[in-house]
């Protein structure tokens, strides 16, 4: 259980999942730089929370929800959360985030998402078993099931991410497609920091060998 005071920033654990090194640059270091995709990004959100409340039938939509849990020690804002009559008259809730591009390979997105519903969940004291995630870039929904797995997965990606914040440190650059996507690239320079520490380890070697033969 986590106090107010230790509460991190929703968002941590997207950044965290995808990346370890770009959680710390933004959430230790406080780094950050807007490119075309953030933007897209930050404008759609935007939007989204601009919309306001409203009711479709058996739907109820609410936007731009803060939501909090002293479980995962988490606080942050869901984009738009749905409550789904049931036949019983009772109302489910369906957390719903809104993404600019395209579904990723990884988890990362889905740990965001599985962390809202359990924030949900929480507060509210129910039992969330689906959400869904809206890509701008291919105009549809991806339903994402709330299961033991992922529940698992999101809880340790929490922990990991309060370890990391709090340690301060932030980790070596390792290059991987995902870098040419990211925003913090040029801070990164994953590239860069990588051949120059193999132009250390090899001089390193044959400075080694030299003194072995010597």
């Amino acid at each position: 259980m986590y106090s107010e005071e230790d509460l991190i920033q929703l968002s941590a654990l997207q950044h965290y999942a995808f990346c370890p090194r770009q959680c710390a640059l933004i959430h230790v270091e406080q780094v950050w730089s807007e490119n075309l995709l953030t933007a897209e990004g930050r404008i759609m959100h935007e939007h989204v929370h601009e919309e306001g409340d409203e009711s479709r039938g058996d739907v109820r939509i609410e936007r731009g929800v803060a939501l909090r849990s002293l479980n995962l020690g988490l606080i942050g804002k869901a984009d738009v959360i749905e409550y789904h009559r049931q036949a019983d008259g009772t109302w489910q809730a369906f957390p719903v985030e809104y993404k600019r591009g395209k579904p990723k390979p990884d988890d990362s997105d889905k740990v965001q998402l599985c962390a809202q519903a359990m924030c949900l969940e929480e507060m509210l004291n129910v039992r969330i078993p689906a959400g869904a995630l809206f890509y701008g870039k291919t105009r549809r929904r991806l339903d994402v099931n709330i299961d033991d797995a992922l529940r698992r997965e999101t809880q340790e990606a929490a922990q990991k991410t309060h370890e990391l914040i709090e340690s301060g440190q932030t980790p070596k650059p390792a290059y991987a497609k995902r870098c040419e996507s990211c925003s913090l690239v040029a801070e990164c320079m994953p590239k860069t920091i990588q051949k120059k520490k193999s132009v250390e380890s090899y001089l390193k070697r044959m400075l080694d060998d030299y003194e072995k033969a010597s």
